[in-house]
């Protein structure tokens, strides 16, 4: 979870950033989940899971970094593949 400022209130995030004990700053790249789907390409479905209350999106296009210390409520992790489809949906945004 991640307070984004908007509405006053924490969000919840997918941390999309590699994993690096070396890592020479302390942040994380993230993607942020949403209720409300647009459709398209930005957008990647997210299976159900206990620690969401609702049907959720991850959004691309809202993709940004957090300093670890502003990351709270750890919830958990999603499968390999929903998160390669998280990333496929970063590479197709980015032309990469």
């Amino acid at each position: 979870m991640l307070d984004l400022g908007f509405q006053g209130k924490t969000r919840p995030i997918v941390i999309v950033s590699r994993e690096d004990a070396d890592v020479p700053r302390a942040l994380s790249v993230f993607v942020p989940l949403t209720r409300e789907s647009r459709g398209g390409k930005y957008e990647v479905t997210m299976p159900r899971v206990r620690w969401l209350k609702h049907q959720s999106y991850a959004n691309v296009l809202g993709m940004g970094a957090a300093e670890w210390h502003e990351l709270t409520d750890y919830r958990g992790r999603f499968d390999a593949a929903t998160m390669a489809k998280i990333k496929d949906a970063v590479r197709w945004m980015l032309e990469l």
